[in-house]
């Protein structure tokens, strides 16, 4: 299996992953999910599933999310024999369920990528308790800067910080991997925001097992993974 590279975050923040058309089958998905999505696949050689991911920073403008996968989907389905898309509702009312049902594909289920990193039957479990936590994944701690401190206007008005993130105590890092230096990063983002550190691995969760699932079911109609 030829190893896939791995796209820089900067890159997928505000360009996203083009398809690289070689596979059967279609997975479109968050651009924050990408180096996640690339290492299941490479785990369960999955060749035969190939990876777009539309620009991560629209979750920062959630009400395009489903536009532009829409145009995904038209833009790819006459190539691939099934397409899936690695998204949560993500913050879109529910804008992704409809479309998906509308397109007869498969979205995985819960309400943001958090809960489904973290497996979201373990993520409601803790609900209660953690109403006044502040999340980051692997790649939210990477690019904190762009995603959370420059969009809230942190780096010009950092005396906002408290109006902003005054009703939250802790700040728990989700971790896809042991990376030393990535917590350390995170735990500078927990000290720039005032908020207790929590580090909790939860590798990759219900992600996992929607890709491996809709492979093996891909695989299986077609002879193998071959």
């Amino acid at each position: 299996m030829n190893r896939r590279p791995q796209p820089g975050d900067d890159t997928l923040t505000e360009a996203g992953l083009p398809a690289s058309g070689r596979g059967r089958v279609l997975v479109i998905g968050c651009g924050a999910l990408a180096r996640e999505i690339l290492a299941v696949l490479e785990a369960n050689r999955l060749d035969h599933v190939d990876l777009t991911c539309l620009p991560a920073i629209l979750h920062n403008r959630p009400g395009r999310i489903a536009g532009a996968v829409r145009a995904a989907v038209e833009r790819h389905r006459a190539r691939y024999e099934s397409i899936h898309l690695a998204y949560a509702d993500c913050g879109t009312g529910g804008a992704l369920a409809a479309l998906c049902r509308e397109l007869g594909i498969d979205m995985i289920s819960g309400p943001h990528c958090y809960s489904f990193l973290e497996g979201n039957a373990a993520f409601a479990a803790r609900a209660e308790d953690e109403f006044d936590a502040f999340y980051l994944t692997d790649f939210l701690a990477r690019q904190f800067d762009a995603f959370v401190w420059r969009p809230l206007g942190l780096d010009r008005h950092p005396e906002l910080r408290d109006s902003y993130f005054g009703n939250y105590r802790r700040l728990i890092h989700l971790a896809q991997s042991d990376d030393p230096a990535l917590d350390a990063r995170a735990r500078d983002c927990a000290t720039r925001l005032g908020l207790e550190y929590e580090r909790r691995r939860t590798g990759y969760g219900d992600l996992e097992s929607a890709l491996t699932r809709w492979g093996a079911t891909a695989g299986q109609a077609n002879g193998g993974h071959g």
